[in-house]
């Protein structure tokens, strides 16, 4: 991963002014969230099917990532936006599993107060 960073702090707080209880209320709820569409990504690469709903989850993936700072996933989730039914989704799926993986460790030591 580099020097690439999971989360930008620094960009959330210019929305939550720092404020760590409202930064831990945000970050959980995106973690929540985030392990859902990933999993729904996946199920639908592997039917190969459903534009539709491929885009209904990768667009708002993309948006609610880049609003907490977590631009490496925003930029995964932009990738996989136009691959719905495409042989390389399921590839796409795996990148955003990599880059949700680190998102989720990243909040994970944040909400623990590391």
């Amino acid at each position: 991963m580099g020097n690439e960073r999971a989360v930008d702090l620094d960009h959330l707080g210019r929305y939550t002014g720092g404020d760590r209880g409202l930064n831990e209320e945000i970050l959980r709820l995106f973690d929540d969230q985030c392990l859902e569409m990933v999993d729904a990504l996946e199920a639908l690469a592997a039917e190969g099917a459903d534009a539709k709903r491929w885009r209904e989850i990768t667009h708002p993936l993309k948006d609610a990532a880049s609003g907490i700072g977590a631009f490496p996933l925003a930029d995964a989730a932009a990738a996989a936006e136009p691959l719905q039914g495409d042989p390389s989704a399921l590839e796409a799926v795996q990148r955003l599993k990599a880059k949700s993986a680190a998102v989720h460790g990243f909040i994970q030591e944040f909400l623990a107060g590391a």
